[in-house]
């Protein structure tokens, strides 16, 4: 490999003698994100962080002493994002016990609730909380913006910080849940009010977090993953949903609706990326198919910058539903596993992004895991060491496919 500047050079060998084909390519240099090789943006928690969250549960340890913890753990975290390489840092969500729910929480007029059962994961069920509508929606005063405060505070000249965020879909189906459905009904009557208020609070969080100087924004999804999967027959469950295309297509719709409306109409430099997923718990998952059923409208119609995409397993199915993504946007293939510390082959994953070429140019696709290290505060089951190696991983399998 010889690399000068941009250039690089890729000799592939045909099989059938000895003669080599030279190719050279140029790749424009990535300054926003995504970069080349990036995150997803949770981490595993230390333990420090998960004793001072057990002495908090425990009435041992008041609000006060968990944040003075949960700075250092951050101010930590960003220290080794950087040595890591990192163009772009998070604060790994050390301040939240789940991707999602602490999010929605901060929500004005929606409120934790304690349920009978968790979220189903293949062989494991996870912390039975959720959250529903006790009041009309808004996004005024979230903690999520001060959250970025701090990190932005930390960081080194010239490292970006990515916030990250559920996306209003997943609020949304949240929301719906059959458990969670009748105090939905009680303040919105229909689903079309619902979701105006919804992507209403999300512009206003977004807005304020812009003001206090974020640039990149992720949108964390797993509503199209769990859409595909109950449409599709899964790569490793071999089970069929009984949903029916009327159903898809509704549920399609109101997603795009509900994240296209609550990103509309936003500065010209803030970017609006998007990560979508299967599950992510405990290194389980809990859904399986690929995106076939759902690259329309997702790939075509979502008005964000880029897709950061699960392509870790069979469970997420081809490259050939990228053929709809939009001439504009770029993708983020999750091709390295978040969910266990063994690593990828390197000429393997090298070999799938361009694979992944055939339908998205190479100069529009970035490396990353396929999902974060640690969704909840439990955890994937791997250790710290085995997280910075995948990231190390990912970092020079990108310089040496884009230089």
């Amino acid at each position: 490999m010889v690399r000068r500047g941009d250039f690089f050079t890729i000799k592939n060998k045909i099989q059938t003698g000895v003669l080599f084909m030279t190719t050279t390519a140029t790749f424009s240099k990535r300054t926003t994100s995504p970069f080349r090789y990036d995150t997803i943006g949770s981490f595993l928690r230390p333990q420090a962080l998960k004793d001072a969250r057990a002495d908090f549960a425990a009435g041992k340890l008041d609000a006060a002493g968990l944040k003075q913890v949960e700075d250092a753990a951050i101010i930590d975290l960003i220290k080794k994002e950087e040595a890591a390489g990192l163009k772009a840092v998070s604060d790994g969500e050390f301040r939240r016990s789940w991707w999602h729910l602490d999010f929605f929480w901060g929500l004005q007029g929606i409120t934790k609730k304690q349920l009978d059962q968790g979220y189903v994961f293949h062989d494991e069920e996870t912390r039975a909380e959720s959250a529903y509508v006790s009041g009309k929606i808004s996004g005024a005063n979230h903690p999520f913006v001060d959250h970025f405060k701090f990190v932005r505070d930390h960081v080194s000249d010239g490292i970006q910080v990515k916030q990250t965020i559920p996306a209003p879909a997943q609020c949304l189906a949240e929301l719906q849940r059959p458990e969670n459905v009748a105090s939905l009904r009680q303040v919105y009557a229909t689903d079309a009010e619902a979701v105006h208020d919804l992507a209403a609070a999300y512009h206003q969080v977004i807005e304020d977090l812009y003001a206090a100087g974020a640039r990149t924004i992720q949108l964390d999804d797993c509503t199209w993953g769990m859409l595909a999967g109950n449409h599709a027959k899964g790569a490793e469950t071999g089970e069929v949903s009984d949903r029916n295309d009327a159903v898809l297509d509704q549920n399609k719709q109101l997603y795009l609706q509900v994240n296209n409306e609550a990103i509309q109409d936003l500065p010209a430099d803030l970017t609006i990326n998007t990560h979508i997923c299967r599950g992510n718990y405990h290194s389980t998952w809990a859904s399986a198919g690929g995106y076939d059923s759902v690259a329309d409208p997702l790939f075509n119609h979502e008005n964000v910058q880029a897709y950061y995409l699960e392509y870790d397993s069979d469970r997420a199915g081809g490259f050939e539903p990228l053929k709809l993504v939009s001439d504009n946007k770029l993708v983020v293939l999750g091709l390295l596993t978040s969910k266990s510390g063994e690593l990828e082959d390197r000429q393997t994953i090298i070999d799938r992004i361009h694979e992944a070429a055939k339908y998205v140019p190479l100069d529009r696709l970035c490396l990353s895991t396929q999902c974060g290290f640690a969704s909840t505060e439990e955890g994937n089951i791997l250790t710290e060491d085995q997280q910075w190696a995948k990231i190390a991983l990912v970092k020079s399998i990108a310089e040496e496919v884009w230089g």
